[in-house]
């Protein structure tokens, strides 16, 4: 017996039978011998966090860009902090916590620079609309190449890629396994939890202007809020064969949210930023579609063969704020002129 094997087998002796086990996966689009020591779900996890798109994260903006300070969160670390909310929901209900951390580690692979105001810009130039969770499928399906592979992709489990692409909070469709089901949720009790800490540590808001009604239900500090919030998802979850939250509870993180689009996302200096922002990718888009062939060495296919409009979009999706903005300023701003 291999180590994988005796793996899955504790997977079937242990978990809920709720839970999505690694010996019972859908399977990947391309066959592959099984790996002597890990799960499939294993392998998925490895694969993400060794790929070119999760190391740029550290460079994506959450809702601050370019912070001067060291504290702020970024694309990275939302991830990393969503994966350990969801972990922790996984375990306590008995589910696959590999296959749990797949999903968180790879949901926002497909996030723009400039966090959402980059993918208004994206959205309002793509035919048929841009969504993060679905360029986030399509980094691992298609952008992604692995070492030494001449084909695209991650070529992930079916699992994972369904819990990637319904983990938007905006997303009409449930995932498959519960499993996804946690990530959606860990999304966004981490975001709107970490958001508040940054807003307040930017002077933008303070703790004393969270709404009452959210402090009454939630808890008055953010350890508390984000313990209210996980111990409520393990509590009306147990036994179910969904993931879910109490009413009161969902309430309060629905006013909670409500107030960060009113006085962070939209009613700040971070909405400034974020017009200047959108911009500058709604530009860099036009130049690129006007000279795709710069685009080859990193978005793979001949220009011949493949659509300017979607090349452009998976190149300006897949850039660090920073480089955004050294291509622009290349692209844009004059040099100064020297003779020698």
């Amino acid at each position: 017996m291999t180590v994988r094997e005796r793996i899955e087998r504790e997977e079937t002796a242990r978990l809920s039978p709720c839970a999505a086990l690694a010996a019972d996966s859908r399977g990947r689009d391309r066959h592959e011998e099984a790996d002597e020591f890990r799960t499939c779900y294993q392998r998925d996890r490895d694969r993400i966090i060794h790929c070119k798109a999760f190391r740029r994260l550290k460079h994506k903006t959450q809702v601050f860009y370019s912070p001067e300070g060291d504290h702020y969160r970024t694309r990275l670390t939302h991830t990393l902090e969503v994966s350990q909310i969801a972990r922790t929901i996984a375990r306590a209900l008995m589910l696959n916590e590999d296959l749990t951390e797949a999903i968180a580690l790879g949901h926002d692979l497909g996030h723009t620079p400039f966090g959402h105001s980059g993918e208004a810009a994206m959205d309002e130039v793509l035919p048929g609309g841009f969504h993060h969770n679905e360029q986030s499928l399509r980094v691992v399906e298609f952008v992604e190449r692995r070492n030494g592979k001449d084909e695209r992709g991650l070529n992930l489990t079916w699992e994972v890629r369904n819990g990637i692409l319904c983990h938007s909070a905006d997303w009409p469709k449930q995932a498959a396994t519960l499993e996804g089901q946690i990530v959606k949720l860990a999304d966004k009790i981490a975001y709107v939890n970490h958001d508040v800490d940054d807003a307040v540590r930017a002077g933008v808001i303070t703790e004393s202007m969270i709404p009452e009604e959210v402090r009454d239900i939630l808890g008055p500090t953010r350890r508390e809020r984000l313990d209210t919030l996980v111990a409520d998802v393990i509590r009306q979850s147990e036994g179910k064969p969904e993931i879910c939250q109490s009413p009161k509870v969902a309430q309060g993180m629905a006013i909670l949210r409500r107030f960060m689009f009113d006085r962070v996302y939209e009613g700040s200096m971070a909405k400034v930023e974020a017009d200047k922002a959108k911009r500058l990718l709604v530009e860099l888009f036009h130049y690129y579609v006007g000279h795709v062939n710069e685009l080859i060495g990193d978005s793979g296919e001949p220009a011949a063969a493949s659509d300017p409009t979607r090349m452009a979009v998976d190149y300006i999706a897949g850039m660090t704020d920073r480089y955004a903005m050294k291509q622009w300023t290349h692209r844009f701003v004059p040099a100064p002129w020297a003779v020698y």
